[in-house]
């Protein structure tokens, strides 16, 4: 079978045949043919070797965090032909901390990512307990739901960090119009916690992204008309703010936008970025201003059934706006290629027909 692998070091990914996936011996493992994987910032990052790094003693990665397949071998608890959505991270070992998102990086695997193969090929095996059910409407947009999923367990963080005050995110602002932007944008207009929605980012009109943003009912603002720190000089400075870009000085410029007693939740991973700044003031800030600033990595099962539902619920425009290029597995690397219109690329590797 064909995967698309990698060696972290800047090169193009390339097709390698592999062997393809027999019955499983474990008995709660399953193989899964795969019907698309999502390509990210995450991917591209890995592929130039700024993050990430191969199975232990192998050369290569196989690709691909984001995902959506059907199982091919029986299991009780997953009937054969379920649509499926596979988790990300795995444990290294019995001593990893039973919530996987929650657990440091070095007591887990991450598909695709960190130690461990991802699903950019025609099969993989997983275990019961590593995927999630989809239902069979979802099979062509699935690939969105890990990232959605990322979304939502921000939002929850952010929630649980105001659960002993009153707090309500009248107005929630998002950082970046990029894929991972604007599917926070969508889980925050359809959240009934939520009040006004706005979505930042660097784009003339007329754009993909901004289309998206405002079909939604959200609010576009272009941080090079109105930068990050000026929310918190507007009428109605943002209470909850979700920074989606890995710009290292957009944590930073959280604190200063948002209003008494808001919640930022940093979900970019940055690279190394040196600058001066004012620790006191931002110090001062957060402790007077009752503010709270939060990171947030990976998700679980619960943030998927929530990405499930919301993906579900989305404008019916929604999904096929979002993958906007879908590339055949044959020509898997080109969608390292695409431009900046493209919202979301997606491989297929196969297509999915309902069984009857």
């Amino acid at each position: 079978m064909q995967c698309l692998t990698t060696r972290l070091d800047g090169t193009p990914p390339v097709l390698t045949e592999r062997t393809a996936p027999g019955v499983p011996d474990a008995p709660d493992a399953v193989v899964v043919r795969t019907l698309r994987v999502g390509i990210d910032g995450t991917d591209h990052a890995v592929v130039a070797g700024a993050h990430g790094h191969p199975p232990a003693g192998a050369d290569r990665l196989v690709l691909g965090h984001e995902a959506v397949g059907v199982t091919e071998t029986p299991h009780p608890q997953l009937p054969e032909g379920s649509v499926v959505a596979p988790l990300v991270r795995r444990p290294r070992d019995e001593a990893t901390p039973a919530r996987l998102d929650m657990a440091p990086p070095s007591a887990v695997y991450e598909c695709g990512i960190a130690g461990a193969d991802g699903f950019a090929c025609e099969r993989f095996v997983a275990d019961v307990a590593s995927l999630v059910a989809i239902p069979p409407t979802l099979a062509e947009v699935g690939v969105l739901i890990e990232p959605l999923s990322v979304a939502h367990k921000a939002i929850d963080l952010a929630v649980a960090a105001r659960r002993t005050v009153p707090w309500e995110p009248t107005h929630a602002v998002v950082i970046g119009n990029g894929s991972l932007g604007l599917l926070c944008t969508l889980a925050l207009v359809l959240d009934p916690r939520v009040g006004r929605v706005s979505c930042m980012g660097r784009r003339d009109r007329p754009d993909p992204t901004v289309t998206v943003i405002e079909r939604l009912g959200a609010s576009y603002l272009d941080t090079r008309t109105t930068p990050v720190p000026q929310l918190a000089e507007s009428a109605e400075p943002p209470t909850l703010v979700i920074e989606a870009t890995g710009h290292a000085p957009h944590a930073f410029e959280t604190i200063t936008a948002l209003a008494p007693g808001g919640v930022g939740a940093l979900l970019g991973v940055p690279t190394d970025d040196v600058r001066s700044l004012d620790a006191g003031r931002l110090h001062r800030d957060l402790v007077v201003g009752n503010k709270a600033l939060i990171g947030s990595v990976n998700s679980g099962r619960a943030a998927y059934l929530q990405a499930v539902e919301t993906l579900a619920a989305a404008p019916a425009w929604f999904a096929e706006a979002m993958i906007d290029r879908v590339v055949p597995h044959t020509a898997a690397p080109e969608a390292f290629t695409a431009d900046d219109t493209t919202i979301k690329t997606a491989i297929e590797f196969s297509s999915y027909e309902e069984r009857r």
